[in-house]
Parts: structure tokens; sequence; C-alpha cells
């Protein structure tokens, strides 16, 4: 198709959305376990970074991203709210070494979903409804120093 009449067919902003998905920053860069000063990126950084190339490799793959780090009143969290078509994602995302001998999915514990469903509960609160689908994914992040993130999305993980 071509750019005039995709700019035709979509709008202006889903062509920018389109253009900003395809070429997104953190999922389509080599991962650098060090920063500008050589340290150690903490776990926390590496966290982010997860959350960061997840939300953009989503963004390609056509969703919307409504919300991160969205954080309940009673202790509910969710890393990722979005949406795509008319169902709902509550998206928990685990990043981890490519050393790691344990997968990121297993780090989603009872008391992980718990606070998950809390988040995502207060979140449909404010929706006033719940009268949409809307479903539990996990997205795995491995890093490797030099490498593109390599990204693993469970739908319907729990």
């Amino acid at each position: 198709m071509p750019p005039d009449s995709i700019l035709k067919h979509f709008g202006f902003t889903a062509l920018v959305s389109i253009i900003v998905a395809r070429f997104g920053r953190f999922h389509n860069l080599p991962y650098r376990s060090r920063d500008e000063y050589d340290r150690r990126r903490s776990r926390k950084a590496v966290g982010d970074y997860g959350e960061q190339a997840a939300a953009s490799w989503l963004r390609q793959q056509g969703y919307k991203i409504l919300e991160q780090n969205f954080k309940g009143p009673k202790g509910g969290e969710v890393d990722i709210i979005a949406r795509k078509g008319k169902l709902l994602h509550f998206i928990e995302v685990k990043t981890r070494y490519f050393t790691t001998k344990i997968r990121p999915f297993d780090a989603v514990t009872r008391e992980k979903q718990a606070l998950i469903q809390r988040g995502a509960d207060h979140w449909l609160k404010r929706l006033g409804t719940r009268e949409l689908p809307w479903r539990f994914d996990v997205i795995e992040v491995l890093v490797k120093d030099g490498e593109k993130p390599s990204i693993n999305h469970i739908k319907d993980g729990f």
C-alpha cells in the first residue's frame, strides 16, 4: 500500500503509531548490561528495561498501551494494561538474563498473581464496568549483553 493511501486509510495518528511500533527503540536495540559509567545495571534497571521492551513489542503487535506500572490503592499493581480490539489485557512482565536457570514465568507466584488481580480489580472499578472481556497475560523478557531481547508472550497466563 503506498504511503499516501495508508495515510488516507488509517489516519495520521495510526500512521505515526505504526512507524513508532515498527522502529521501537527498546525491543530492536541490543541490551547493554552496563551504563554509560561502566557500572552494572541494577535489578530494577533491568526490570524497567524489560517493561519498556515489552511495551514496545506490544505496540508493534497492534496493542494499545493504556497504562504502565499501575498501582491500586490497596496494594494491587499491574505492569502493563493494554487493549487489542475489544479485549483488555493485564500483563505482568518478568525480565531475566539468558543465563538464569529459572524461567521468568515461574516467578509469577500465587502471591504475585493475587497482587495483579487486586490491581486489575481496581482498574475495572475505575472503568465502572466489568462487562468487557479481559485476561491476564505474562511476558517473559530474556536479555543478553549485546543482543536484542527475546520476548515470549504467554496469553492467558493465569
